[in-house]
């Protein structure tokens, strides 16, 4: 608790110095005491026992409103001087306070004593004890061994520092051998370090000792006197089986044990009885010490070393005991109480032996301090009752047994003072959602005021089941909600008055990271990228910051922060790691980490040894390189053959990424280097460095030349090859190759040569095509290869000597022909049959026949086969042919040539068809005849059917027309009207491939005007083009062409004129009469029209395809690709659509002019039309709606219903 200024308080020390206060002599003494109090208590000081007048001593002043001494020494004085036990006292009315016995003593660094140390020399493996024996200083020095370089000496097993400072030896050697063996002490107090003389020690064997010198010495002029051999452990310290070692509660507990022995004994502990404690035990230099942290009463027991090697093992055992100085169980806490009030000082401290508690009043002991009724003393503990202003003071409890004491102050106050409220108003607290939120009540009063809490102005006092009022004041909300927020009032009361404080809370949302960054695998030299993104109060500003391994991100360049990202670039090995988002306000804070782990292909091996090298085998050792976070998966060995092949890596073998030795098989004679390449996920790494080169003795080939073949290049001659073997496999030097060969059928002997390192050898003077077995054996300076396999050869061959015979030819149809022929003998083959060709030509017309050469066809059949088919034969044709045989030398004489002729086929396509001469109601075709006629035509089948407007195919008209005819007329056609046509040849066979063409009859212009045609110019990229100066009620052509080339035409009538003042003419009486009489008009032309139509009935030919359907004519019905789609000009006349390039009107069908240029029939397209007597065009196009087409032919006179209602306008 705390109060304000005006309220007046008993001292209480805050700080002084330790209680053993050792001292820099090279500074003045500064003694520390301070205090507070109300009012400001003064101080004064004893030492030794007795009061420290420091007005007395020139040197000593105390700092203003302090306690503390400063002893100035630095000036004159002697340290010495002021050593002793000081004890600082703080007073005020209201009592004293005393601080611990303060032991001041100051530092001390002594040097060694001069001492003369002789030369130490011992044999090999004996122990050795090196004595430190610093001297004695304050505090105690820290011990090392150096040499004269200041390096401190390796240690081991073998050679350790002990705790006393002293080096051991359990065994020496020869490199033991120095004369700078120096035990340093450091004096951390005063940052000095003194040194002890150097030691000389030199080991060495009785083989060194001539034996001049071995007769001279004893034994006993040595270190010790014991052999060199072998020996069992033997505790150099501590010494004999069994010691006891105390140490204080809190310490560390430090028990060690060395050994000497040969082989060096290593040291293990266990505790009887016990276990030892996990988490606060540590072994120190090399397990000879063993260290307990924070030792407790539960250390106590027995703790066995053992030192153990070869020979055998010894025991020690060190029994423990902890002892402990006092420390609290419950210290006394100061007491502010009001008058008549009660209360309570306890002091209770435990020790090992248990402490002794004594108490002082103001400094003073208890006993003979003031009586006060209201005091009662029981043991540890002081009870007060009734209390009243004057039982004021500070009290002191002294708990001490014979490891230290324990000294504590506590003050009781005596007070009537009503509550105050310490905690500033108005506070506001910030709290983050579903936190405790703690609204602090920091007040004071006497007697101890109650504290109550209400939420807003006019609540009700907060209860302890939603809430948690703590005894400070401090209201705690344990789940702060959105609602929490608002205005609270702290209400302090006791008997003397009320006081009562408001705060305010206001709850914020939490910061929360809604996007993680994540766990990233990356190749070394790649980018990364870690997302963090934070959502945060509006009213706090967060700030986001990186970790790497919770340190700050390396300055490098290659790590960028925005807002929501860490970007690493050119990832190295080293930026692997936990990178950790950490995004802070004012209020809370969030982290969300995520680990980086950098890969790449493994480093390459290194340090390859080569091991058990045989003759065909050594063992390949390695270490494997960095894996880089992706484990090894295997190991790749290659093999260089510097002798043969330098330069040129081989794959030897392969092992699993566990394995780091692989054996490796040899082969003789290979100057052989090793390398060793490491493989995982990401790849394979580059090359080890090479090893030592292994060259393998050399030794007779263990294979022979593979591919061995016999084939004769001549008819004489037979030629043996091989595969030879390559230097690898040659085993030694001097590869040869021993070729033998002998007739098969013969009983010669194997004929032997031994040729050079070549692949190839000729035997000459062989027969003509003879079989031989052959065999080629390596050899080399060393010996023969095994065995080698017999293999099957042939002399050469020569041209086949007879021709087959017996050639027979069946023509089986008009284009296949079947040929026949005997086998000719296989001895007059000379060689390897490898079939018999056919050479077929045609005879040549008398056109063609004097041509320098006649083109001749050639038919391999392969093997033995005496028949074959020649297909793609012409039929209607003449053909010779002859059989030859053929070998692997060529063809031999070819036999007799035979003749035959392929019978008619069917003829082509006739080569052209085209429509010339278009009038009203008549067509003119011509045509070429077929260009493979494949017999003689008998005459040609014209086949032709109208086209309506709806793209259907009228009624089919057949015409047989003699073979000698080209050209066609059709008669008695429909007029403007498109007929599909189908042509064809036929000959004794049958009926060839049709052609087919479509054109148009003309439209009847007999009365059309003769005008000049005019003409306009239109872009090519138009799709349309306006005729302007137009006649009203005027009929005009328009036709559409490029470079005097007509492609389309159409024609169309211009709407008549309007009058300047209309009038409604179809209220006039004599129009309504008109229009009656036209119509009765037009009703009796399209009755004649229809009956003269029907006149002309159907041709027969088209009844008769209809009953019996053409199956090679109906389906060219729309297969036809010749042209485009159909274009009438009705729909043009409705749609108003611009003339289309490309019209069905092709440039070969154009029909010629026969009169004058100006005449416009020359380009009539089936456009029907009438004329006025003077001349003017009075009828408009209307195409015909009906869906059969028309049939017969109509008189150019006869009007349509359409002009011969326009006749009357």
């Amino acid at each position: 608790m705390n109060s304000e200024d005006s309220v007046v308080q008993p001292p209480t020390i805050t700080q002084q110095s330790p209680k053993d206060y050792i001292i820099d002599p090279r500074e003045n003494i500064v003694i520390q005491c301070e205090a507070k109090g109300k009012p400001p208590p003064s101080f004064s000081w004893t030492r030794n026992g007795t009061h420290f007048d420091i007005d007395k001593d020139l040197l000593v002043t105390m700092k203003p409103d302090s306690g503390t001494l400063i002893i100035n020494i630095m000036s004159e004085g002697k340290v010495e001087t002021y050593e002793g036990v000081y004890q600082c006292t703080a007073r005020n009315e209201r009592g004293a306070a005393i601080s611990n016995n303060i032991v001041v003593r100051p530092s001390r660094s002594p040097l060694w004593t001069k001492e003369k140390l002789e030369p130490i020399t011992l044999r090999n493996g004996q122990p050795l004890v090196l004595p430190c024996r610093p001297p004695v200083g304050l505090p105690s020095p820290i011990i090392f061994w150096m040499d004269n370089s200041f390096q401190r000496l390796p240690q081991s097993e073998r050679v350790s520092q002990g705790l006393n400072g002293d080096l051991y030896f359990s065994n020496v050697l020869p490199e033991d051998t120095r004369e700078d063996y120096i035990c340093y002490a450091r004096f951390n107090h005063t940052q000095t370090i003194q040194q002890k003389q150097p030691i000389s020690v030199k080991v060495i064997s009785v083989d060194e000792l001539n034996d001049t010198i071995a007769a001279n010495l004893s034994d006993t002029e040595f270190y010790g006197a014991k052999s060199s051999r072998e020996r069992p452990p033997t505790f150099l310290t501590p010494e004999g089986n069994a010691s006891n070692k105390e140490e204080l509660r809190g310490n560390v507990l430090s028990l060690e044990c060395i050994a000497e022995g040969l082989p060096t004994p290593i040291i293990y502990w266990i505790k009887e009885d016990g276990t030892l404690p996990i988490n606060r035990t540590f072994y120190r230099n090399f397990q000879k010490t063993l260290q307990i942290i924070q030792v407790s009463e539960a250390d106590s027991g027995n703790y066995q070393c053992i030192a153990k090697n070869a020979l055998g093992a010894i025991y020690h055992t060190i029994s423990v005991t902890v002892k402990a100085a006092p420390y609290w169980i419950m210290a006394p806490q100061n007491l502010v109480l009001s008058p008549g009030e009660d209360g309570a000082l306890i002091c209770r401290a435990n020790g090992i032996p248990k402490p002794r508690i004594s108490w002082l009043l103001n400094g003073v002991p208890i006993e003979i301090a003031p009586d006060d009724p209201s005091r009662k003393i029981d043991g540890d503990t002081i009870i007060f009752s009734n209390v009243q202003e004057r039982s004021s003071a500070v009290y002191q409890c002294n708990a001490s047994n014979e490891y230290g004491y324990l000294l504590a102050n506590a003050f009781v106050n005596v007070l009537a003072e009503p509550p105050r409220i310490l905690t500033s108003a108005n506070t506001l607290y910030q709290v983050i959602a579903n936190r405790p939120a703690l609204l602090d009540c920091a007040f004071f009063g006497s007697p101890l005021p109650t504290i109550e809490w209400f939420k807003g102005a006019k609540g009700s006092a907060l209860r302890e089941d939603i809430y948690v009022l703590h005894e400070n004041g401090t209201l705690e909300i344990p789940v702060a909600q959105k609602d929490s927020t608002g205005s609270y009032t702290c209400v302090a009361r006791n008997k003397l008055g009320m006081a009562k404080n408001e705060v305010r809370l206001e709850i914020k949302d939490p910061t929360r990271i809604i996007k993680q960054p994540e766990y990233a695998i990356v190749q070394r030299g790649s980018t990364v990228s870690f997302e963090c993104r934070v959502k945060h109060d509006h009213t706090l500003i967060p700030t986001v910051t990186w970790l790497k391994d919770n340190g700050e991100l390396p300055n490098d360049g290659r790590f960028t922060v925005d807002k929501d990202h860490l970007v690493i670039a050119d990832v190295s090995d080293d930026d692997g790691g936990t990178y950790t988002c950490v995004a802070n306000t004012t209020l809370d804070n969030v982290s969300a980490s995520a680990v980086l782990s950098v890969v790449d292909v493994p480093n390459p091996p290194f340090d390859l040894e080569l091991t058990d090298q045989l003759d065909k085998s050594v063992q390949l050792s390695w270490t494997p390189g960095d894996d880089n976070n992706s484990p090894i998966t295997k190991f790749i060995i290659e093999y260089e053959d510097a002798m043969h092949e330098a330069g040129l890596w081989h794959h030897q073998t392969e092992v699993p990424g566990t394995q780091t030795t692989a054996q490796l098989k040899l082969s003789p004679y290979v100057n052989y280097s090793f390398r060793v390449m490491a493989e995982n996920s990401l790849g394979r790494s580059l090359p080890s460095e090479v090893s030592e080169q292994y060259l393998t003795k050399a030794a007779e080939p263990d294979k022979n030349p593979t591919t061995v073949e016999g084939l004769g290049s001549e008819p004489d001659n037979l030629v043996i090859t091989w595969k030879p073997l390559n230097g690898f496999e040659s085993n030694g030097p001097g590869l040869q190759y021993k070729v033998s060969w002998r007739q098969k059928d013969g009983d010669d002997e194997w004929t032997s040569v031994v040729v050079a390192n070549v692949s190839k050898y000729i035997v000459s003077g062989t027969p003509t095509f003879v079989p031989y077995l052959i065999k080629v054996q390596a050899l080399n300076d060393v010996g023969f290869a095994p065995e080698p396999p017999v293999v099957m050869g042939h002399s050469g061959e020569d041209l086949p000597m007879v021709a087959p015979g017996n050639v027979h030819v069946n023509v089986v149809n008009s284009t296949l022909a079947e040929v026949r022929w005997d086998p000719v003998p296989l001895k007059s083959i000379r060689g390897h049959l490898q079939g018999y060709r056919i050479y077929y030509w045609k005879a040549q017309n008398s056109s063609k026949r004097n041509r320098r050469h006649i083109e001749k066809k050639i038919l391999t059949f392969q093997g033995s086969k005496t028949h074959g088919m020649l297909p793609g034969l012409e039929p209607f044709s003449h053909y010779t042919l002859n059989v030859r045989v053929v070998n692997g030398k060529g063809e031999g004489p070819a036999s007799p040539d035979r003749v035959f002729n392929t019978p008619e086929g069917v003829p082509s396509a006739p080569s052209s068809l085209k429509i010339v001469n278009p009038t009203l109601d008549s067509l003119t075709l011509e045509w070429d005849p077929p260009s493979h006629p494949n017999g003689i035509l008998t005459e040609y089948t014209l086949k032709y059917q109208p086209i309506n407007s709806t793209h259907e195919l009228g009624p089919l008209v057949d015409l047989k027309i003699p073979a000698n005819k080209t050209r066609w007329t059709l008669k008695n056609l429909n007029f403007s009207t498109r007929y599909k046509f189908y042509l064809y040849a036929q000959t004794s066979a049958g009926s060839g491939s049709q052609i087919t063409e479509e054109a148009v009859t003309t439209v009847n212009e007999g009365k059309m005007g003769k005008e000049e045609w005019r003409k306009e110019i239109v872009n090519d990229s138009q799709s349309f083009f306006g005729l302007k100066g137009l006649m009203p009620g005027t009929a005009y052509k328009v036709r559409e062409g490029d470079s005097g080339f007509v492609s389309a035409e159409d024609v169309f009538e211009t709407g008549p004129a309007m009058a300047s003042r209309q009038v409604d003419i179809a209220t006039q009486g004599w129009f309504i009469g008109l229009m009656c009489a036209v119509a009765l008009l037009i009703l009796i032309l399209l009755i004649v029209c229809f009956i003269r139509r029907n006149k002309g009935g159907k041709y027969p030919v088209k009844e008769k395809e209809d009953a019996h359907a053409d199956p090679e004519i109906q389906p060219m019905k729309e297969d036809d690709g010749t042209f485009g789609e159909y274009r009438f000009l009705e729909s043009d006349a409705e749609d108003h659509k611009p003339l289309k390039k490309g019209s069905r009107t092709p440039s070969d069908r154009t029909v010629k002019k026969e009169d004058s240029d100006d005449s416009l029939v020359d380009y009539g397209e089936g456009v029907n039309g009438q004329f006025n007597e003077d001349g003017s065009f009075i009828g408009q196009y209307s195409g015909k709606k009906e869906k059969e087409p028309a049939e017969g032919n109509e008189s150019s006179e006869a009007p349509s219903p359409v002009n011969a209602m326009n006749s009357f306008v």
